[in-house]
């Protein structure tokens, strides 16, 4: 420890100590968020010029990377990551902060985007051997490539979309729109969907756009609410209400399940955009904790009655909906 704080720290441009590091560097417990910029500075003055504490070791709950730069905090916040393939997060997150600078970002920027890396690099790490598994430095190749592929299905599902006969008569007054996440989505960005919707033209159902990222909230949310109970269903598509549609899914074997919006907490109903995730929890808890292959409401005032399908790809939402309007206008 004496070396490294005589020879090795004042030779170095940013250390990046995790909480139980800096507590021996620094001399002070390390359990909170004012001991991570305390122990910063304390570091700091030793030589270099600028330290990262993280917060990984720190408490539970989201994640907090404290940076001490030229006299300036900077706190990072994420969500923390359960995950066994953790091995290799420091060296990958200094080597990526190294590759950053060596970029010509700022250190602050450098910092924010190598702890993104490594993010993807724990998302997408390998869970091998028995006990904690390395990091995976390509996460974010992975995670790009992942995107092209959505893309690519939900191109071939906009097509099937575009050549039905049936589709156009289950477009509500909102109009359709159809999703799919990446694997393991976890925000509205990493979800395909069309922008400005799924239309009715003449007989036709019409993607207004090719599909895009972030491009959805509404049904994008339901995924990522159905995901975190099965994360293999990543992709939904929404339909006009009808009880035909709900008596062809149950003789069809489908699971379904609904949610009543009248019964949402009244806490809730001020909260813009928490309505559709409420109701997919409330859905999926009717069904016993599994993901139905279709949930409907029957709205509420001044909202529109609604079906979700859902399934693991956007090609087979879309032959599940097909399959269900044959079946509800006698054609199956």
């Amino acid at each position: 420890v004496k070396s490294i704080i005589e020879d090795l720290i004042p030779l170095a441009y940013i250390v990046t100590p995790n909480a139980l590091e800096a507590e021996v560097l620094a001399g002070i417990k390390v359990r909170d968020l004012e001991a991570q910029k305390k122990a910063a500075e304390i570091i700091s003055e030793m030589g270099a010029k600028g330290v990262v504490v993280k917060g990984g070791h720190v408490a539970e709950g989201r994640v907090a990377d404290v940076l001490y730069f030229d006299g300036e905090f900077r706190v990072y916040e994420s969500e923390r990551l359960e995950s066994r393939a953790t091995h290799g997060t420091g060296c990958t997150f200094a080597s990526a902060i190294a590759a950053e600078l060596a970029k010509g970002r700022s250190v602050f920027d450098a910092v924010e985007h190598a702890k993104k890396f490594v993010e993807d690099a724990i998302r997408y790490g390998l869970p091998i051997g028995r006990g904690s598994g390395p990091v995976n430095p390509l996460g974010r190749l992975l995670r790009d490539a992942e995107k092209f592929r959505v893309l690519e299905v939900m191109r071939r599902a906009v097509e099937l979309v575009e050549s039905s006969g049936l589709l156009a008569e289950a477009i509500p007054e909102c109009q359709t729109n159809l999703c799919m996440a990446i694997e393991g989505a976890e925000s509205l960005e990493e979800v395909a969907a069309i922008p400005g919707r799924i239309v009715r033209i003449w007989d036709k159902a019409r993607a207004s756009a090719h599909p895009w990222f972030s491009a959805s909230r509404h049904v994008a949310k339901a995924i990522l609410t159905a995901m975190k109970h099965d994360p293999r269903i990543r992709a939904a598509m929404n339909i006009r209400y009808d009880g035909r549609f709900i008596d062809s899914a149950k003789s069809l074997g489908w699971a379904v399940s609904f949610y009543d919006r009248r019964e949402e907490p009244e806490d809730l109903r001020r909260l813009e955009g928490r309505t559709i995730p409420w109701g997919v929890e409330a859905a999926i808890r009717r069904a016993g904790g599994k993901v139905p292959d279709l949930i409907y409401h029957e709205g509420d005032w001044g909202k529109e009655p609604m079906i979700l399908i859902l399934g693991r790809d956007a090609v087979e939402v879309v032959r599940k909906a097909e399959r269900l309007l044959r079946k509800a206008f006698h054609e199956e």
